[in-house]
Protein backbone atom coordinates (compact mmCIF):
# COMPACT_ATOMS: atom_id res chain seq x y z
CA UNK A 1 0.00 0.00 0.00
CA UNK A 2 1.22 3.40 -0.96
CA UNK A 3 0.22 6.29 1.07
CA UNK A 4 0.08 9.47 -0.48
CA UNK A 5 0.07 13.11 1.52
CA UNK A 6 -0.31 16.45 0.03
CA UNK A 7 2.82 18.64 0.00
CA UNK A 8 2.85 22.52 -0.44
CA UNK A 9 5.43 23.03 -2.95
CA UNK A 10 6.68 26.84 -3.97
CA UNK A 11 5.27 29.70 -1.30
CA UNK A 12 1.91 30.15 -2.99
CA UNK A 13 -0.98 28.13 -1.36
CA UNK A 14 -2.67 27.17 -4.43
CA UNK A 15 0.57 25.44 -5.54
CA UNK A 16 -0.53 22.01 -3.97
CA UNK A 17 -0.23 18.85 -5.69
CA UNK A 18 -0.42 14.74 -4.74
CA UNK A 19 3.36 13.57 -4.25
CA UNK A 20 3.89 10.38 -3.93
CA UNK A 21 5.84 8.87 -0.55
CA UNK A 22 7.23 5.34 0.39
CA UNK A 23 4.95 3.85 2.91
CA UNK A 24 8.20 4.13 5.74
CA UNK A 25 7.77 7.62 5.92
CA UNK A 26 4.34 7.71 7.13
CA UNK A 27 3.40 4.73 8.54
CA UNK A 28 4.93 2.23 11.17
CA UNK A 29 5.64 -1.10 9.64
CA UNK A 30 7.95 -3.66 10.60
CA UNK A 31 10.35 -4.67 8.08
CA UNK A 32 9.48 -7.29 5.73
CA UNK A 33 12.29 -10.06 5.27
CA UNK A 34 11.34 -12.89 2.21
CA UNK A 35 13.80 -16.06 1.91
CA UNK A 36 13.11 -17.39 -1.35
CA UNK A 37 14.37 -20.88 -1.88
CA UNK A 38 14.96 -24.06 -4.15
CA UNK A 39 15.59 -27.46 -3.22
CA UNK A 40 15.54 -31.06 -4.52
CA UNK A 41 16.82 -33.34 -1.96
CA UNK A 42 16.90 -30.90 0.95
CA UNK A 43 19.85 -29.57 1.82
CA UNK A 44 18.87 -25.69 1.02
CA UNK A 45 15.23 -26.18 2.22
CA UNK A 46 16.81 -27.37 5.42
CA UNK A 47 19.34 -23.61 5.14
CA UNK A 48 16.21 -21.77 4.32
CA UNK A 49 14.07 -22.89 6.93
CA UNK A 50 16.99 -23.05 9.63
CA UNK A 51 17.49 -18.89 8.10
CA UNK A 52 13.48 -18.42 8.60
CA UNK A 53 14.01 -19.64 12.54
CA UNK A 54 17.08 -17.26 13.10
CA UNK A 55 15.35 -14.56 10.87
CA UNK A 56 11.50 -14.34 12.25
CA UNK A 57 12.39 -13.23 16.35
CA UNK A 58 13.48 -9.98 14.50
CA UNK A 59 11.71 -8.84 11.90
CA UNK A 60 8.18 -10.04 9.68
CA UNK A 61 9.80 -13.20 7.75
CA UNK A 62 8.47 -14.79 4.68
CA UNK A 63 9.44 -18.35 3.47
CA UNK A 64 8.98 -19.42 0.20
CA UNK A 65 9.77 -21.32 -2.26
CA UNK A 66 10.93 -20.50 -5.67
CA UNK A 67 8.31 -21.77 -7.57
CA UNK A 68 5.78 -20.20 -5.62
CA UNK A 69 7.52 -16.85 -5.02
CA UNK A 70 6.80 -13.82 -8.00
CA UNK A 71 7.11 -10.09 -8.26
CA UNK A 72 4.51 -8.89 -5.44
CA UNK A 73 6.35 -10.87 -2.88
CA UNK A 74 9.67 -9.03 -4.31
CA UNK A 75 7.81 -5.96 -4.25
CA UNK A 76 6.43 -6.22 -0.51
CA UNK A 77 9.83 -6.79 0.70
CA UNK A 78 12.19 -4.80 2.17
CA UNK A 79 14.94 -7.18 1.99
CA UNK A 80 15.88 -10.86 0.67
CA UNK A 81 17.83 -13.81 1.30
CA UNK A 82 17.98 -16.05 -1.29
CA UNK A 83 18.88 -19.88 -0.69
CA UNK A 84 19.54 -21.77 -3.83
CA UNK A 85 21.39 -25.37 -5.01
CA UNK A 86 24.18 -25.59 -7.17
CA UNK A 87 23.32 -27.58 -9.75
CA UNK A 88 26.19 -28.98 -12.98
CA UNK A 89 28.12 -25.36 -11.63
CA UNK A 90 24.67 -22.92 -11.82
CA UNK A 91 22.07 -22.39 -9.78
CA UNK A 92 19.33 -24.72 -10.22
CA UNK A 93 17.01 -24.34 -12.56
CA UNK A 94 13.41 -23.36 -10.60
CA UNK A 95 16.01 -21.14 -9.11
CA UNK A 96 16.63 -19.63 -12.31
CA UNK A 97 13.50 -19.36 -13.50
CA UNK A 98 12.18 -17.42 -10.40
CA UNK A 99 14.65 -15.15 -11.34
CA UNK A 100 13.38 -15.01 -15.03
CA UNK A 101 9.86 -14.95 -13.74
CA UNK A 102 10.37 -11.51 -11.91
CA UNK A 103 13.44 -9.77 -13.22
CA UNK A 104 11.94 -7.48 -15.35
CA UNK A 105 8.19 -6.77 -13.22
CA UNK A 106 10.82 -5.81 -10.63
CA UNK A 107 13.22 -3.79 -12.78
CA UNK A 108 13.79 -0.15 -10.69
CA UNK A 109 11.74 -1.02 -8.36
CA UNK A 110 13.49 -2.50 -6.11
CA UNK A 111 16.79 -0.49 -6.24
CA UNK A 112 18.91 -0.24 -2.81
CA UNK A 113 17.27 -3.23 -1.01
CA UNK A 114 19.68 -5.58 1.43
CA UNK A 115 19.78 -9.12 0.27
CA UNK A 116 22.14 -12.13 1.01
CA UNK A 117 22.41 -15.34 -0.52
CA UNK A 118 23.19 -19.34 0.91
CA UNK A 119 24.25 -21.62 -1.24
CA UNK A 120 23.88 -25.46 -1.20
CA UNK A 121 26.94 -27.23 -3.24
CA UNK A 122 28.83 -30.63 -4.07
CA UNK A 123 31.64 -28.85 -4.17
CA UNK A 124 32.23 -25.64 -5.10
CA UNK A 125 29.50 -23.53 -5.23
CA UNK A 126 31.09 -20.09 -6.51
CA UNK A 127 29.46 -20.06 -9.80
CA UNK A 128 25.95 -19.70 -7.97
CA UNK A 129 27.14 -17.04 -6.06
CA UNK A 130 28.00 -15.36 -8.97
CA UNK A 131 25.05 -15.92 -11.01
CA UNK A 132 22.50 -14.94 -7.77
CA UNK A 133 25.30 -11.52 -7.27
CA UNK A 134 25.00 -10.66 -11.09
CA UNK A 135 20.70 -10.91 -11.35
CA UNK A 136 21.05 -8.74 -7.56
CA UNK A 137 23.19 -6.15 -9.37
CA UNK A 138 21.14 -5.84 -12.19
CA UNK A 139 18.45 -5.28 -9.82
CA UNK A 140 20.18 -2.98 -7.85
CA UNK A 141 20.17 -4.90 -4.54
CA UNK A 142 22.52 -4.29 -2.09
CA UNK A 143 24.45 -7.51 -0.42
CA UNK A 144 24.97 -7.00 2.77
CA UNK A 145 26.51 -9.89 4.10
CA UNK A 146 29.13 -12.15 2.15
CA UNK A 147 27.34 -15.12 0.77
CA UNK A 148 27.16 -18.72 2.40
CA UNK A 149 28.30 -21.48 0.83
CA UNK A 150 27.67 -25.06 2.79
CA UNK A 151 29.20 -27.57 0.83
CA UNK A 152 27.80 -31.53 0.99
CA UNK A 153 30.97 -33.28 -0.63
CA UNK A 154 28.52 -35.01 -2.97
CA UNK A 155 30.43 -36.29 -5.97
CA UNK A 156 29.13 -40.03 -7.53
CA UNK A 157 25.51 -40.00 -9.21
CA UNK A 158 24.05 -41.63 -6.02
CA UNK A 159 25.77 -38.73 -3.64
CA UNK A 160 24.03 -36.33 -5.76
CA UNK A 161 20.69 -37.35 -5.53
CA UNK A 162 20.65 -38.67 -2.51
CA UNK A 163 18.99 -36.62 -0.09
CA UNK A 164 21.16 -34.51 2.60
CA UNK A 165 21.16 -33.34 6.13
CA UNK A 166 22.67 -30.13 6.71
CA UNK A 167 24.83 -30.60 10.28
CA UNK A 168 23.50 -28.48 12.82
CA UNK A 169 26.74 -26.22 13.21
CA UNK A 170 25.98 -25.20 9.21
CA UNK A 171 22.65 -24.93 9.99
CA UNK A 172 23.62 -22.22 13.16
CA UNK A 173 25.52 -20.52 10.45
CA UNK A 174 22.16 -20.02 8.46
CA UNK A 175 20.39 -18.51 11.46
CA UNK A 176 23.33 -16.24 12.04
CA UNK A 177 22.84 -14.95 8.43
CA UNK A 178 19.44 -14.50 8.63
CA UNK A 179 18.74 -12.84 11.79
CA UNK A 180 21.91 -10.42 11.19
CA UNK A 181 20.01 -9.11 8.08
CA UNK A 182 16.65 -9.36 9.39
CA UNK A 183 17.81 -7.20 13.12
CA UNK A 184 19.40 -4.90 10.69
CA UNK A 185 16.17 -4.80 8.54
CA UNK A 186 14.10 -4.08 11.89
CA UNK A 187 16.42 -1.47 12.52
CA UNK A 188 16.54 0.78 9.61
CA UNK A 189 20.18 0.09 9.06
CA UNK A 190 19.90 -1.45 5.64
Amino acid sequence: MTVLRLQRLGSAPASRRMVRRPRSDYCTRMAQLLIVYHSRTGGSQQMAQAAFEGARGETETYLKPADQAGPDDLLAADGYLFCAPENLAAISGIMKDFFDRCYYPVLGRIEGRAYAQMVCAGSDGENAVRQIARIAQGWRLRPVQEPLILCTHAQTPDAILAPKTIPEEELTQCRQIAQVLAAGLAMGMF
